[in-house]
């Protein structure tokens, strides 16, 4: 099998740089995508009101909750390709890649549908304030309707990182950020359009983005080579990729429900705690989206490497994922400390929506690292093969524990710094029972016994 410059071989050569090189244009690209987002509210928060930052801040949680399923899709996409290419099976691999686009596309026709039809109805059920309710139904609206192409773009990407390229969906990513960031300032301020300007940037930078990844799987060599004419949803891959994916999709949902629950709470605390607490959660994306590169970087190396009997490497892919994260997230804790007054006036410079971000960075950021070693260890399982198990500490951890946090602790001790306390609590719940689920999983392979991970 041909292999150009962009793929790698993760089964053979040196694990410290290998992981940095497949991991660095991840952290980059998902910094990318938070930026698209970050654009977004920036330009509505600086060039229309504190309302309009509130309203794209407010559907953050609905958002995640009716695409998760897909996007778990889209992870079984990336550990059952990479195994069949670590397996040298170009057949199967086609399969998987045909199977996964056609699912991609059927499935952002659907989301579509349900998002362009029901957002407002959600949103009623978050009780999303009255004076920002309109504009949050017209972004969901407009971002829903192309979500054909936000899925072709995970689903696409998703095979080329299997492939070991993860450096084209980032150069792909730049490009259609530029155009978001040049699309967001005209529609808002030369067409007025606030949150409906830009939704509708969005939605056209993630369309070029999506373009490309296909150009690129239409020129690949291999079994990863996309056809218009094999395009087709072959029945042993697809149910593959839901007995990885739909559990993973269902976490997602899970911990998306949970999340609502605790957007629903902060949404009590009025559209100013809304506002400060949206500017401060993107600053947390940018970890978050880091920490699911490591995640994904542990998803593919275990993947290719399951697939080619290399199971020590296994092990060590994941120990440099977790060194790598934690510097990431020393850094990254420092420079929000150091500037956190500086990071919330990108987006507003109401003093109170300021205070509001601030106490969020002081329960939120001093452990933040334990998200990175919660989605390290969740990504290596997946990796293996093992979706239910984690699907179910995951549910438990950062679902039923934050609502039970919720309508217990969170009741009796009202306050914004006891309500985001319930996500890094979690995190440390979920980090300690996913490390030893890992060691014991290794156990079963050959001389897993003599592995040391700590």
């Amino acid at each position: 099998m041909a292999v150009s410059k962009y793929q790698m071989d993760m089964c053979h050569g040196n694990l410290a740089r290998q992981v940095l090189v497949f991991a660095v244009p991840l952290v980059f690209s998902g910094l990318l995508q938070v930026l698209f987002h970050s654009a977004d509210l920036m330009v509505v928060g600086r060039f229309a009101s504190h309302h309009a930052l509130a309203a794209v801040g407010a559907t953050a949680a609905l958002t995640w909750l009716m695409i998760n399923i897909f996007i778990g899709m889209s992870v079984a996409t990336n550990v059952i390709t990479a195994r069949c290419l670590g397996e040298k099976n170009r057949k199967n691999t086609s399969k998987v890649v045909h199977t996964s686009i056609a699912v991609s596309l059927a499935g952002g026709a659907f989301l579509a549908f349900i998002g362009i039809c029901f957002s407002r109805f959600f949103l009623k059920l978050m009780d999303t304030p009255d004076e920002v309710i309109d504009m949050s139904t017209l972004y969901m609206q407009i971002y829903f309707a192309g979500m054909p192409v936000v899925m072709l773009y995970n689903f696409g990407s998703a095979v080329l990182r299997a492939a070991g390229d993860t450096k084209r969906p980032f150069y792909f990513l730049i490009i259609s950020g530029i155009v978001n960031i040049i699309l967001n300032l005209f529609f808002v301020i030369c067409c007025g359009m606030d949150v409906g300007g830009v939704a509708l940037a969005t939605v056209i930078s993630q369309a070029i983005a999506a373009g490309l990844i296909l150009k690129v799987l239409t020129k690949m060599h291999g079994g990863c080579r996309f056809y218009w004419k094999k395009l087709h949803i072959y029945g042993e891959s697809l149910k593959e990729i839901i007995r990885i994916g739909v559990p993973a999709g269902f976490q997602g949902a899970c911990f998306s429900i949970s999340s609502m629950l605790i957007q629903s709470s902060i949404n009590s605390f009025g559209s100013e705690a809304i506002a400060g607490n949206t500017a401060a959660g993107q600053w947390e994306g940018f970890f978050f989206v880091a920490f699911g590169a490591f995640s994904q970087t542990a998803v593919s190396f275990a993947g290719q490497n399951l697939g080619g009997r290399q199971y020590k490497r296994i092990v060590e892919s994941v120990k440099y994922c977790v060194y790598y994260c934690t510097a990431f997230a020393i850094a990254g804790t420092l420079l929000i400390w150091i500037f956190n007054y500086e990071t919330l006036t990108f987006f507003n410079k109401n003093p109170e929506v300021i205070r509001w971000g601030i106490l969020r960075y002081k329960v939120f950021m001093p452990l933040v690292f334990f998200g990175g070693l919660m989605e390290i260890f969740v990504g290596a399982m997946r990796g293996l093969g093992y979706s239910l198990g984690p699907t179910i500490v995951m549910i438990f951890g950062a679902c039923i524990f934050r609502i039970v946090w919720v309508v217990t602790i969170f009741k009796y001790f009202h306050s914004m710094a006891v309500l985001i306390l319930s996500y890094p609590v979690s995190w440390i719940l979920i980090s300690v029972i996913m490390i030893f689920y890992f060691r014991k999983a290794m156990q079963k392979y050959q001389n897993a016994n003599n592995f040391c991970f700590f």
